[in-house]
């Protein structure tokens, strides 16, 4: 199966660099998300659909993984499109997503320098388009779709994405809960070698 690493918002896709080398694997993709919708509009819709058909062109099972925003891609797309995923890891995930959270987020993007976003691919503008258009997404009535293996992991630290963690692993039915002790958010890059450590696990009980 091909492992497709999906990064999150303020992400790019050498934040995976570190986890993918404590893998081991050669059989990866890590899509750069700003560039799926280089040409079309910055919504989270016009990113799902560019990103499906992204996942759409590889005829292998895959293995999703994704962090934040693109734990979100990978639960949507894993939703949509069951048979073709073999198993799902994700870090960090929410299946209803926070409006309060979302609006706080893109008060923060208003008084954010423009230059604070020119290293990560989406632009000020964007981001403030792209959490406004996720505000109303419920994957709450679609979760019993996924029966691939599934991990969903969160940071120690990472209090706001705890509970929705917790709640994606007793509605998905072959899930499992796993806290990664001393990390923040990303836990891709604060603990990038137990992460691979716990995928790998993973990955041989579920075969």
């Amino acid at each position: 199966m091909r492992y497709i690493f999906i990064h999150g918002l303020g992400q790019t896709p050498a934040t995976w660099d570190k986890t993918i080398s404590a893998l081991g694997i050669d059989n990866f993709v890590c899509p750069n998300l700003p560039a799926l919708v280089h040409n079309t509009d910055k919504t989270y819709q016009s990113l799902y659909s560019a990103f499906s058909t992204y996942c759409d062109s590889f005829n292998d099972k895959m293995i999703l993984c994704g962090l934040s925003l693109g734990a979100v891609l990978a639960l949507n797309y894993a939703v949509d499109n069951a048979e073709k995923v073999g198993r799902l890891i994700l870090i960090a995930p929410q299946y209803k997503m926070p409006k309060g959270m979302l609006r706080f987020q893109n008060f923060i993007f208003r008084f954010t320098p423009k230059s604070m976003f020119d290293e990560i691919g989406f632009a000020k503008n964007d981001y403030i388009s792209l959490c406004k258009s996720m505000m109303n997404l419920d994957f709450g009535d679609s979760l019993n779709r996924i029966t691939c293996p599934t991990l969903i992991l969160h940071g120690e630290k990472d209090n706001a994405n705890k509970k929705a963690a917790a709640e994606i692993a007793d509605i998905i039915k072959a899930a499992e809960l796993q806290v990664v002790s001393g990390a923040g958010h990303e836990v891709n890059t604060d603990a990038p070698e137990r992460l691979a450590g716990i995928i790998n696990t993973f990955i041989d009980t579920a075969e």
